[in-house]
């Protein structure tokens, strides 16, 4: 500690000294002009061309001077970024509060000024001092707008920022391991040096984001350039006060320290499969889960059962968790779901019609059933928008091979690869198919949402599943609208000036294949519902299962890939048959 707050001061004084040279270049011209004033005044500038030398000056130092002083007020008063968080009162975890002043009594630091909670796997400090956050107002969890509290005071210290992963999953001895370090920053950050010097990279990041406004554009220039010029000095310093406070908490549960960074690994691990696969499903239609973070111990738990890297670490879940800390975690479980929404996918702040909660024991029926049956909806729309106009047969020279302008998806003639009444196309059909001479059956074939019609479709003699190009096509297309459609209501939570949630998206794009994949599976889904007697499930980890008599079927992926990708649905239609799904049955979409 004594060897890395020194260390941590000599970056901040250097960090300092890039502002006081930029102030002495913006002052350097005022500085000539009073000089050359002072000099005409007593005489010893007498004669031309001292007066227009002068008048020159002057007009200079004063232009310098108001673009100096516009830049440094828009760098002191310019909102710095704050990630946002749901505030947590003392009154709402007054166990939590003692345990982290304990912790700062115990390694001599200021304890931190409040405690904020964040939907994601990771813990810091953030300093909310600034003049901008006391202009506004903070928002109590579960109320109305308030005055400001004691964390935008002048000098107060950082907040302490928790993942909320970590209340639910760690007991309590785990989390005060963790949280040792950091509180432990609290001590640099009270150095009137380091605090001026990250005062003032704040304010030139903010000043960098002020500058994409309209008509401040040339506030962005200068402010990039003093960011670069102290860019490696602010990287050291900070890399000193995270050594510091290292250093500080060793004497704190250091030895119980190790085994909670394991756990942080395995929340982080299980926190991203819960979001990716089991929320972000819901966020899509409309609906967040209400309690994520009990559902992290869900999936953590199954995922400490499937790993053998994991096993034992469910035996911890017989001591006291976190969460006891709160007075009300079920609130705070549904106030931090919410944020996750909107950080992750960009959904509104507040719940609503079209943004309801759900819970996890609704999710299979209100979630995974309406999702499947959407894309199921949305498959045949895209088959009905590729169809031949019905009664418009083909003539009977036409190859029995998709013609260049738009096929009929329910006409074997027109399916890639048909071979006749012997092929796989033609098996695949419920209809007895006609003879190669004779006119192809018209576009009533295979009318109707049934998963006989997009087996039928998708079939590919030639083995090259090149049916699903033109479907594929029509689904990507059709997703890209409803989610432009949708893109304003969704995003309309603002994170701060201009910047639009969501700040982290979950998934990249994804192909036209893997989306026509995913709409045959929904499509497979709901016929076995509908005709076999299997039901929607939720694996913690893998998100919408299909459960066959209670049991979760995982063998249904590789034989859908299989279609799509090669055009050939025997191995699906055993496994169809096997579980007694009948393909020509209408299915209910929604």
């Amino acid at each position: 500690m004594e060897a890395n707050v020194p260390s941590a001061r000599s970056r901040a004084l250097a960090v300092l000294r890039v502002r006081s040279r930029a102030s002495a270049v913006g002052l350097l011209p005022a500085a000539l002009a009073v000089v050359l004033v002072a000099a005409r005044a007593t005489g010893r500038l007498a004669g031309d061309p001292w007066p227009t030398v002068t008048l020159v000056v002057c007009v200079v130092a004063v232009l310098v001077l108001l673009v100096g002083g516009a830049f440094a007020a828009v760098v002191l008063r310019a909102s710095p970024a704050v990630t946002p968080t749901v505030p947590l009162s003392e009154a709402a975890a007054p166990d939590l509060y003692r345990l982290v002043r304990d912790l700062a009594d115990r390694m001599d630091v200021p304890p931190p000024s409040a405690i904020a909670l964040t939907p994601d796997c990771d813990s810091w400090l953030e300093d909310r001092s600034h003049a901008a956050h006391r202009r506004g107002a903070a928002r109590v969890l579960g109320g109305a707008p308030g005055p400001v509290g004691p964390e935008s005071e002048p000098g107060a210290a950082p907040v302490l920022v928790i993942g909320s992963p970590f209340l639910w999953w760690m007991r309590v001895a785990e989390l005060r391991a963790v949280l040792a370090p950091v509180v432990a920053g609290t001590g640099p950050s009270a150095h009137p040096d380091i605090a001026d010097a990250r005062g003032f990279v704040r304010g030139l990041d903010a000043a960098v984001d002020v500058g994409g406004r309209r008509g401040l554009g040339w506030i962005a220039a200068p402010a990039r350039l003093l960011l670069r010029l102290c860019r490696t000095d602010a990287a050291e310093m900070e890399r000193g006060v995270a050594a510091a406070a290292s250093e500080r908490a060793q004497g704190v549960d250091y030895g119980l320290r190790i085994v909670a960074q394991e756990q942080v690994g395995l929340a982080y691990a299980g926190w991203d499969r819960l979001l990716t696969r089991v929320a972000l499903p819901a966020w899509r239609m409309g609906r967040w889960p209400a309690h994520l973070d009990a559902g992290v111990v869900s999936a953590l738990t199954e995922l400490s059962r499937r790993d053998r890297l994991a096993e034992g670490f469910t035996s911890r879940l017989g001591e006291r968790p976190a969460c006891d800390l709160l007075e009300q975690p079920g609130l705070i479980d549904e106030a931090t779901s919410l944020l996750a929404a909107r950080l992750f996918h960009g959904g509104p702040a507040e719940a609503g019609p079209d943004w309801s909660p759900v819970d996890w024991a609704a999710y299979p029926e209100e979630v995974v059933d309406r999702k499947w049956r959407t894309e199921a909806a949305r498959l045949h729309a895209a088959l009905d928008a590729l169809a031949v106009p019905a009664g418009r047969p083909a003539s009977s020279s036409t190859p029995a091979s998709p013609p260049a302008a738009p096929v009929s998806p329910t006409s074997p003639a027109a399916r890639p690869g048909s071979q006749g009444p012997s092929g796989a196309a033609g098996a695949a059909g419920p209809a007895t198919l006609a003879a190669a001479d004779s006119p192809s059956p018209t576009a009533d074939a295979f009318a109707g949402p049934t998963l006989e019609r997009v087996l039928g479709y998708l079939t590919d003699g030639g083995g090259e599943g090149a049916a699903g190009e033109a479907l594929a096509g029509r689904i990507t297309g059709e997703l890209a609208r409803e989610e432009r459609a949708a893109g304003p209501a969704a995003g309309a939570g603002k994170a701060r000036g201009a910047d639009t949630l969501p700040l982290f998206p979950l998934q990249p794009p994804r192909s036209g294949r893997d989306l026509l994949a995913d709409h045959v599976t929904a499509m497979v889904c709901c016929a076995a519902v509908d005709s076999a007697g299997a039901t929607p499930g939720l694996d913690w980890l893998d998100g919408p299962v299909l459960l066959v008599g209670g049991d979760r079927r995982s063998d249904l992926a590789p034989r859908v890939l299989c279609l799509v990708e090669d055009g050939n649905p025997e191995p699906l239609r055993d496994w169809l048959s096997a579980l007694g799904v009948r393909t020509e049955k209408p299915v209910r979409l929604v």
